[in-house]
């Protein structure tokens, strides 16, 4: 199969790789997810501690990787060269899933947000639906035009998005009571079971930790910036997620949190005055729309590596005069509107939370398969990693393998459920495309003779 070459492109520096990660991290999750997590009490706060250790392995397995093999696909590349095709597929399947399926979610929280200053959206939901839309469609014209104009904005609306969290996260220690964080568990289940369902809410907040490893082939010297961007795209992601949530677990009474529809707004209008909770308001509305642009320009590469593999339909592996995905990019973006469209009369609160976690599943199974890719990558491709380092980073392949399966049995029999049914509807595809593959293959055969 002959592989289609990308056209040569401004690329991704350091900066703007480590915002792609960032940004792609810090997006709706952090802004909505504290009053989603006020059920759980101060068992969350465990969650988070958990959750960003693990985050912090998957880090570790990218930057390694994304090293060894700084090719375009991330997780889908990873996978299919330890694993073969069908896995690829299966990765690079279910990742793109996660991300279209994700770029609803964050699309209805820049939705939700934005009503903070237009209650209407919150009130018709026609109305919702059309804004959200409307946004998604801008920022895939603009993907469409150039990774470099996508990474601009990413590293823009980064920078926007942290100064609110950041002053917030130096603010709460001066706001902190020991009453604010009790009971401890108020969910009624017991503390391994509350720690264990709110790990698998906080996880899609770190969903984005291999962003800058799915563009590899866009980036500059990606052998060194992939790693350095992964890891301290995640640290700093991960300190302003726990600070973050202590100030509005601080600020806000759980009670209050719970019906919040702007948790970071309410804590900063509590801790400053209302003109606080408009700045944050603002801060998350950039924050949202600077994810949904970083996350707009992933749905276009997965399938692009893949179609170059002959592993997803041949149209995908066409890119436009810019020298973008463009196919996938907008294909993408109308299962986004279809999905969007499906659920538009659902509240925006419903349809985050279905959505979060049938997308935050469809990702942690790319996930395991590029923590075991490390260790089976380590075994057959031994020339590719350093020897003084393969017991270290054995153990954090394995370490990171046990914790997708972790966060996967906290995610519900019913969202495992559909996910899995998700994942098992691409089978045909990927028959179909083999098929064509032998027939193409034939047909080459037959003319030569």
């Amino acid at each position: 199969m002959s592989v289609t070459p990308l056209p040569r492109r401004r690329k991704l520096g350091p900066w703007m790789a480590t915002a792609l990660v960032v940004g792609n991290m810090i997006g709706s999750g952090v802004f909505l997810l504290p009053a989603s997590l006020a059920a759980f009490g101060s068992a969350s706060l465990v969650a988070w501690t958990l959750t960003a250790t693990g985050a912090l392995l998957l880090a570790l397995v990218f930057a390694r990787l994304g090293r060894a093999y700084p090719k375009t696909g991330g997780p889908y590349a990873y996978a299919r060269r330890a694993f073969g095709d069908f896995v690829g597929f299966q990765t690079a399947w279910g990742y793109w899933i996660a991300v279209w399926v994700g770029n609803a979610a964050i699309a209805v929280a820049f939705v939700s947000y934005l009503g903070y200053f237009w209650p209407a959206l919150g009130e018709t939901a026609l109305l919702a639906a059309g804004v959200a839309l409307a946004a998604i469609w801008l920022l895939t014209a603009i993907n469409v035009r150039g990774v470099r104009q996508g990474g601009w904005i990413q590293a823009v609306t980064t920078v926007a998005k942290l100064l609110p969290l950041v002053v917030l996260a130096v603010a709460a220690p001066f706001f902190i009571d020991a009453g604010d964080f009790a009971p401890f568990n108020p969910s009624g289940q017991s503390t391994f079971g509350a720690v264990t369902a709110a790990a698998s809410l906080t996880l899609w907040a770190f969903i984005g930790i291999e962003s800058a490893t799915v563009p590899a082939e866009d980036v500059e010297h990606p052998e060194r910036t992939i790693p350095r961007a992964t890891v301290i795209g995640t640290v700093v992601t991960a300190a302003v997620y726990i600070l973050g949530t202590i100030a509005v677990f601080a600020a806000v009474p759980r009670q209050v949190l719970v019906d919040s529809t702007a948790p970071f707004a309410d804590a900063a209008a509590v801790m400053f005055g209302d003109w606080a909770g408009t700045a944050v308001a603002i801060g998350a509305i950039v924050s949202a729309f600077g994810a949904l642009n970083g996350w707009i320009l992933l749905q276009g590469q997965v399938p692009l590596a893949a179609a170059r593999d002959g592993l997803f339909p041949k149209v995908f592996a066409k890119v436009s005069r810019w020298g973008t995905p463009a196919v996938g990019l907008v294909v993408s973006s109308v299962l986004v509107t279809a999905l969007m469209l499906l659920n538009y009369n659902a509240s925006l609160v419903e349809q985050f939370n279905f959505v979060i976690l049938l997308a935050t599943l469809t990702t942690l199974i790319p996930y395991a398969y590029a923590a075991m890719a490390q260790l089976m990558l380590m075994l057959t491709d031994r020339e590719r990693f350093s020897g003084k380092r393969l017991a270290g980073d054995g153990t954090v392949a394995v370490l990171a393998f046990g914790y997708t399966l972790w966060t996967i049995a906290g995610s519900g029999y019913e969202v495992v459920y559909k996910g899995t049914l998700l994942l098992l509807a691409g089978i045909p595809v990927y028959v179909w495309l083999k098929h064509r593959d032998r027939h193409d293959t034939a047909e080459i055969t037959r003319k030569a003779a």
